[in-house]
């Protein structure tokens, strides 16, 4: 039998969360990834108390942290009563282990917040079995540590998964639940693989971007939909497809889950099938959230994520969202200082960015419906040239 949570019930947690700084980075990196790291803890319902940062070349292969690290670490939590430890890194279960002993609460890392989130997140069946099947895979090794912890039957962060009230304590018990649910997987691709085909050679769209760009917003006003759109990351974890007709000329827009750094392996696996959504896309639409500072990072990420999932050779529009909500600093006529992105306009950016990227570059606000005509326009180009490539004998 599966746990069940009723979110009114259950009593908000309170975490604390920790980094390590290595020498090649800057401090505001790294608090701009601890940053991240409390978006998550918020969207899994957590409330963050405190963020501790420790630098090193690399973590401690026993703690994570330095042994004085820890101890200041569990003499907060003695004095706080925090419920949860969060790391921004992957732990093994070793780590896990040694580190639980020394704070005496519940640890989590990076990977198992983000699979809980998932597990909260997932609505169709396809989502719901590739979520399960990366928690498995993560539990795997996990297993002596895991068991104890399905014993308590507590509930709360990290605890959503795929646990059986009578504890299995056999690893072959496991890998024939992960082999049953490839099986279901691989049934409801056949599936999927099904409708694409049905869908025929429309021309397909498919916007991507690091998670809560608005994606789902931008999706809602192309297609005149009802999308579930969220200020939480990973608000939209089902592939949602729309029909669209611009100028006559239709096309499949699709809404894919959002990419993130550190986004563990297993999901990516166990998502390749939602990913295929991108892959046999014909038209990138990449959607970057321009008001957050570390944006750059955001576009390095998503495609690195496309050369992984082979679908860095596509044509894109680099659409920059939430033009709304970006700040700059004008830079004063007697200032020597070097000017920084913080002193561009949007239209000096624009012309940065036009200039650096071969692909269109449009910038908007979803929110407040700004430049969304521009949008269209490009896209109608781009998909024009593709219906044209595709259909020579009945050109638009």
């Amino acid at each position: 039998m599966r746990f069940k949570y009723d979110n009114n019930l259950v009593k908000q947690e309170t975490a604390i969360l920790v980094s390590v700084v290595s020498k090649n980075q800057k401090e505001e990196q790294a608090e701009e990834y601890l940053d991240e790291l409390a978006f998550l803890a918020e969207t899994a319902g957590a409330m963050v108390q405190k963020k501790f940062f420790q630098k090193l070349e690399h973590p401690d292969s026993r703690t994570y942290v330095g042994s004085g690290k820890l101890n200041e670490i569990s003499t907060y939590i003695k004095t706080n009563e925090t419920a949860i430890v969060i790391f921004d890194d992957e732990l093994s279960p070793s780590q896990i282990r040694n580190i639980e002993k020394v704070v005496g609460i519940k640890v989590l890392d990076r990977t198992n917040l983000i699979l809980d989130i998932f597990a909260r997140r997932a609505r169709t069946a396809q989502a719901k079995v590739q979520v399960e099947l990366a928690q498995y895979k993560y539990l795997m090794p996990r297993l002596s540590r895991m068991w104890t912890h399905l014993e308590k039957q507590q509930g709360g962060i990290g605890t959503r998964g795929p646990g059986e009230a009578e504890i299995e304590t056999d690893r072959r018990i496991i890998r024939d639940k992960l082999a049953l649910l490839k099986e279901k997987l691989k049934d409801i691709e056949k599936q999927t693989n099904v409708q694409r085909k049905s869908r025929g050679n429309v021309v397909r769209v498919a916007l991507v971007g690091y998670t809560n760009v608005g994606k789902s917003t931008l999706m809602n006003l192309l297609s005149k939909s009802d999308v579930f759109a969220e200020n939480k990351l990973f608000a939209t974890l089902d592939t949602t497809v729309r029909k669209v007709v611009l100028d006559t000329i239709p096309f499949l827009l699709t809404d894919t889950v959002g990419f993130i750094r550190k986004l563990p392996h297993d999901l990516v696996e166990s998502f390749k099938s939602t990913l295929d959504e991108v892959r046999e896309a014909d038209l990138l639409i990449h959607v970057v959230d321009i008001s957050h500072p570390n944006f750059e990072d955001h576009i390095n990420v998503v495609n690195q994520t496309l050369v992984e999932i082979n679908a860095s050779d596509k044509p894109t529009i680099l659409v920059f969202n939430k033009i709304d909500a970006y700040r700059f600093t004008v830079k004063e006529d007697d200032d020597l200082t070097p000017a920084t992105r913080e002193n561009l306009s949007i239209p000096d950016l624009k012309n940065l960015w036009i200039a650096k990227e071969n692909n269109p570059c449009i910038f908007i606000s979803a929110v407040k419906k700004e430049n969304v005509e521009e949008l269209r326009n490009a896209i109608l180009v781009e998909v024009k040239k593709i219906h044209n490539r595709r259909y020579p004998n009945i050109k638009v």
